[in-house]
């Protein structure tokens, strides 16, 4: 088991790097779902993304608190609406923005209601990501 999760690990941090200059591809959930794979197969990998400068808050944040950052919510779903209403514009089919949208509008509405850090913790990730 340890190695499958080290595999999906590797593959998922690949794939949220890759998203980083893919803008149809999701970073975040790729990045998650990597730390959280290493947790469990290295967990100094783990570690490393905890400490990482530009994604460590976002991920010690998801993970103590469950919570997003107002302005990383904003970023998501701003990006969200702009994916999709690209596709309204390239697409000719008529099936795919309808389940785009279910997809896409349950993802929009789960980032929307999750709760705002406690504590600060959306001061500290605005002032480490401003350096």
């Amino acid at each position: 088991m340890r190695l499958f999760f080290l595999s999906l690990g590797y593959a998922s941090l690949a794939l949220g790097i890759i998203g980083i200059f893919l803008p149809v591809l999701p970073t975040t959930p790729f990045v998650l779902l990597a730390v959280w794979c290493f947790a469990r197969s290295n967990p100094a990998l783990a570690e490393r993304l905890y400490s990482h400068p530009r994604f460590g808050p976002l991920l010690t944040t998801w993970r103590d608190q469950r919570a997003i950052p107002r302005h990383a919510k904003i970023y998501a779903l701003t990006t969200l609406a702009l994916s999709y209403a690209l596709i309204l514009w390239l697409t000719e089919s008529r099936v795919l923005p309808v389940v785009l949208a279910a997809i896409m509008g349950s993802v929009a509405l789960y980032i929307a209601t999750r709760p705002a850090p406690r504590d600060g913790a959306d001061v500290l990730f605005t002032e480490s990501s401003d350096r």
